[in-house]
């Protein structure tokens, strides 16, 4: 006996058996199975369909039939795209102003959010319902335009990052986190031991803040990747223009060269001008496509902070 109970405990396995489903449980596990894989069909063939349309005939794309692999190669498009000079530089000036508006929106965002979440901050209501009230109404765009000339920023990188610095979504997502991941009881001990404010958010609250911090530089890199209407407002040099304003105009470019040609000639430059959609596309999202799935699992963390109150 005592060999077979020193056999089960060096072997936990033993003890364990499999549960058996009943037929209930196994219909429901196979109609969400098939469920979950419909959906992510239905997610992942548009992308998947635009990068075949990229290398595919666009006749073959514009007869409306599902693409499932490259039917006659057509590759005319990604050497338009990355033969255009303007396109590298926009790429460099998109990745700048990435990372600088993705810093400065977490140094503005964060300690924002802490401040938020802390019961004790005067005027705390006051202060949740100014940044709540931005995001129903705004001065409009004039009155930005107006601002942003006058502070001197027009046509810098300023004018791209300063007025999307914190959005007042984020900034609620930031203070449900806190609220819920910092306890209070936890800032009560600190203080006990004869931590300060300042001591207790950057060696307590900040290296606790690892999913809140991933999940705000995954929306605000998103947003400042995809900046197409600020550059187009703040901006005026060609040479700091960033990518999607540049793929606009090289999509702008061909559409108006067709005007004039022959009719061989009309004819090539249509379909180059229809694949370079699909092309931009591609280019556009491609480097956000490659950096999503290492900080998905944060975005899904986050995204749930402070739904569940206990």
């Amino acid at each position: 006996m005592n060999k077979q109970a020193s056999k089960k405990a060096a072997n936990p396995a033993i003890h364990k058996t499999k549960m058996k489903l009943s037929v209930g449980d196994r219909i429901f596990n196979i109609v969400n199975a098939v469920i979950m894989i419909i959906i992510c069909l239905v997610i992942v063939y548009p992308i998947y369909y635009v990068v075949i349309a990229s290398i595919t005939d666009p006749v073959i794309v514009n007869s409306g039939k599902p693409l499932f692999y490259p039917v006659k190669l057509y590759l005319n498009g990604y050497k338009t795209t990355l033969s255009y000079t303007p396109l590298w530089t926009a790429y460099k000036n998109t990745i700048t102003y990435t990372v600088v508006g993705t810093i400065v929106s977490l140094f503005a965002t964060i300690p924002a959010g802490y401040a938020l979440s802390r019961k004790d901050l005067p005027g705390r209501r006051g202060l949740i319902f100014l940044f709540t009230f931005t995001m129903f109404f705004s001065g409009g765009i004039i009155p930005l335009y107006l601002t942003i000339r006058n502070l001197g920023i027009y046509n810098s990188i300023w004018a791209m990052v300063l007025p999307v610095a914190v959005s007042a979504y984020n900034l609620i997502v930031c203070r449900s986190f806190f609220e819920a991941g910092v306890p209070d009881e936890l800032l009560e001990a600190s203080k006990v031991d004869g931590c300060s404010d300042f001591t207790f958010f950057f060696k307590i609250a900040i290296p606790l803040s690892s999913t809140i911090i991933a999940v705000m530089c995954l929306f605000y890199a998103t947003a400042m990747w995809n900046q197409f209407f600020n550059a187009l407002m703040y901006l005026q040099d060609d040479n700091k223009m960033p990518l999607q304003v540049v793929l606009r105009n090289l999509v702008l470019m061909n559409q108006a060269n067709q005007m004039g040609s022959s009719g061989d000639a009309m004819v090539t430059k249509q379909k180059l001008a229809e694949q370079l959609k699909y092309c931009i596309v591609v280019v556009s999202a491609a480097p956000l496509l490659v950096v999503y799935p290492f900080i998905q699992k944060y975005f899904a963390k986050g995204v749930t902070i402070g739904a569940v109150k206990g």
